[in-house]
């Protein structure tokens, strides 16, 4: 081929300048259109459904974000609760609504421990939701009836492995991260004991302290009051670190059971299919409100400690905790019900 051929037919592939200028005008309205559709949101009213009843540490935390977000976006979110069925109801009403950001999920670890506990579970906790942010994760306090005699994980342990399912242990039901603590508690220790479920923390609390069982997993925002009374004995916390409100109280770890974690989580999700613009700007503000001195010192109140996770980190997390859990249940023996 002649160099003046050759050279026609490299420029022939070369784009015209309209070219570069349709691209350009093509790449200002694409970047154009994520802070449109940003600042477009919200145009109404936002729900926050939270799956549980109105007073506990999740709907609290719930309301104070819904406070941060009405006055971050100059539009109304509000907390709507959904309790009943572990949570169930509320995750998965949530599950079945439009994917454009009007409604929204704060839940707990239930999220993911439904579908390995219950047979009918009408979600995935993976495929069904796009995470927004872990806002904060909290260990359970092991506290027992002081008339047990008992003083620490060591002496549970042992007096279990004296006789199987003598000690009784209660829960806020089924599949609760309390119950789940104690069944790794259980498959760890290679022991067993009585799970005696209720509906609700309240009435579990109850009949610890009237004897009628011997222990349970809580929270630090319902032990804390008995523990302080003398009402109830606390053996260990399932974090990773001792509680600042229990300076004295080691966690399972320090008491013998290497590498146990157990923590509760809550956190925001929307439905899956959310566009991420929106995702994006509702965790853009939901970090500005766990960073505010209210929040962390609400969070830190119940024990627990803020997080404010990437809307990757958290589904990380949310896929770890139901791959950890998974295998939890199944070696501990327990079929879904």
């Amino acid at each position: 081929m002649r160099m003046d051929k050759l050279l026609n037919h490299m420029m022939s592939l070369v784009p015209s300048p309209r070219f570069y200028w349709l691209l350009f005008l093509m790449t200002v309205f694409q970047l154009g259109q994520s802070p449109a559709k940003a600042q477009n949101y919200p145009s109404k009213s936002v729900k926050i459904v939270v799956p549980s009843a109105p007073g506990g540490g999740t709907d609290i935390v719930g309301r104070l974000l819904a406070q941060s977000f009405t006055k971050a976006f100059n539009q109304s979110f509000f907390v709507e609760n959904k309790p009943g069925a572990g949570n169930l109801i509320g995750i998965e009403a949530v599950a079945n609504t439009p994917a454009d950001g009007y409604t929204l999920l704060f839940v707990p670890s239930t999220l993911v421990l439904n579908p390995i506990l219950y047979k009918k579970v009408n979600y995935d906790p993976i495929k069904d939701f796009s995470p927004i942010s872990l806002a904060a994760t909290a260990p359970n306090i092991f506290i027992v009836n002081p008339n047990l005699p008992v003083n620490n994980i060591k002496e549970w342990i042992a007096a279990a492995k004296k006789e199987s399912n003598k000690l009784s242990y209660a829960s806020a039901g089924i599949g609760t991260s309390p119950h789940m603590s104690m069944e790794l508690l259980n498959y760890m220790a290679g022991i067993q004991t009585l799970h005696i479920p209720y509906k609700g923390t309240v009435p579990a609390v109850t009949d610890l302290l009237g004897g009628q069982v011997n222990a349970m997993f809580s929270n630090a925002l319902t032990a804390l009051p008995h523990v302080q009374s003398g009402k109830l004995r606390a053996l260990a916390v399932s974090g990773t670190k001792r509680l600042d409100l229990l300076p004295d109280v080691p966690t399972v770890i320090e008491s013998g059971l290497a590498n146990y974690v157990s923590l509760q989580w809550y956190g925001l999700v929307a439905p899956s299919g959310t566009p991420q613009v929106i995702i994006q700007a509702i965790y853009i503000e939901m970090l500005k409100a766990i960073q505010t001195k209210e929040l962390r010192e609400k969070i830190a109140s119940e024990g627990a400690e803020p997080i404010g996770s990437s809307p990757n980190e958290f589904a990380t997390h949310i896929k770890t905790e139901y791959q950890k859990w998974s295998a939890v249940a199944k070696r501990a023996g327990i079929e879904p019900q």
